[in-house]
């Protein structure tokens, strides 16, 4: 046998996402880690590029993934059990690291029982095999996140069963709540924390308001769901993210240690009878390998880092260099969309100047994301520019300067 025949069609797919402007670049290789000098933040240095590289990209708001405490404590777990698991969770794969990031977890989002997954794409999956049944109806952000779309997809319920509300349009959820069939027993409405390609919020507050008006509709009521895989430590007086920033929590809490918390893995925190479902529903929970005891020591530690005074601080310095650049970008008469994120989209509405951008800042060793038509629609071309804990004001000045000497 052969995968020749196979390899040629593959081939002629994949031209085809060229063509239409879809497919992925090469993936670039960081090769190189050099810790803050001077006046200026971390860099980075690519495989075959002599540049140093200051990271507009990176989902770790926080910069904690080189904190030393963080590594510490990821090399004593290692030696302590070694690199792997070994097995799944239910086949004694289970180390008190993993009970205990759970615990910590749980306690930090105020929930009573939380379970970790491998990220939280299989959070959001696990979840939706976890609850629905044929009398369940879920309901979702159109813009929410491809884990979310892909968790209600593989939720086996009719596509009767699912409706979409305009982003963050409370009138339109009403309308979804509405459309629900009189057989409904339970109605899941999921949404992301943070929008993470526009750095907007939820307002989970006005989401549970509505969603309490049509709880006593249905049978096992009207649940509410949050993703704040973006949200979580990297914004909020005590870094709880879309929470702390609505002064509202939802029924169930999905999130990420891979973001601000700067290492691996993802959670869903709830209730002690939806977790227990979890364990025993979630096929991407019970059929993989956990995370390492490496990864749940190095989160627990991000964890308590988070929630002490030294957290603080870090918040503090990640808001000031936010608003620090957003306030250059508004200087210099550039677009954006408003939100206390430190996602700050630069909205630039045209693909090739996109593309020419985002090569300049590359040419004078700034990473960020482009997104151009036909991924976003014409008119939408955005760059996304990511603040993180450990960018410094020189650092800030720096990326303002050359934005406005290309204009």
């Amino acid at each position: 046998m052969s995968t020749n025949k196979l390899d040629i069609s593959l081939a002629r797919e994949l031209d085809v996402l060229k063509k239409e402007g879809r497919a992925k670049s090469p993936e670039r290789i960081i090769e190189q880690y050099i810790p803050p000098k001077g006046k200026f933040g971390p860099r980075y240095k690519l495989a075959g590029n002599d540049n140093e590289f200051i990271r507009l990209n990176s989902n770790s708001y926080l910069s904690l993934s080189n904190n030393p405490e963080l590594v510490a404590a990821a090399d004593k777990a290692s030696r302590t059990f070694g690199v792997g698991p070994g097995a799944v969770r239910f086949i004694d794969g289970t180390f008190i690291l993993h009970d205990q990031l759970e615990k910590r977890v749980a306690r930090f989002v105020g929930k009573a029982s939380a379970k970790i997954f491998n990220s939280a794409y299989t959070s959001n999956c696990g979840l939706a095999l976890s609850l629905s049944n044929n009398k369940t109806h879920w309901i979702g952000d159109r813009l929410n996140h491809n884990s979310i779309i892909r968790a209600m997809r593989i939720s086996n319920i009719p596509s009767k069963n699912k409706g979409i509300f305009k982003h963050n349009d409370m009138g339109d959820l009403k309308r979804c709540l509405d459309e629900a069939g009189p057989d409904i027993e339970r109605v899941i409405v999921i949404f992301d924390g943070i929008f993470s390609m526009r750095g907007d919020y939820a307002p989970i507050n006005e989401i549970n308001k509505i969603c309490r008006e049509y709880d006593s509709k249905f049978k096992d009521g009207v649940i509410t769901v949050v993703d704040d895989s973006h949200g979580m430590g990297a914004y909020g007086d005590t870094g709880r993210g879309t929470l702390d920033f609505c002064n509202a929590s939802p029924d169930i809490i999905i999130g990420t240690f891979g973001k601000a918390f700067g290492v691996n893995g993802g959670f869903i925190a709830a209730s002690r009878n939806i977790i227990e479902s979890v364990r025993q529903k979630a096929d991407t929970y019970i059929y993989t390998n956990p995370l390492s005891v490496a990864d749940c020591a190095a989160a627990i530690k991000a964890i308590d880092i988070c929630d002490s005074d030294e957290g603080l601080l870090l918040l503090k310095a990640l808001k000031e260099r936010t608003v620090q650049f957003r306030e250059g970008l508004e200087k210099l008469g550039l677009e954006s969309i408003p939100g206390p994120h430190p996602v700050v989209p630069l909205m630039v509405r045209d693909t090739k100047k996109t593309h020419v951008l985002v090569k300049y800042l590359f040419d004078h060793g700034v990473l960020v994301v482009g997104l151009t038509f036909p991924v976003v629609p014409k008119g939408d071309e955005t760059i996304r520019f990511q603040i993180n804990a450990g960018h410094t004001s020189a650092d800030i000045e720096y990326v303002i300067e050359l934005l406005n000497n290309f204009q």
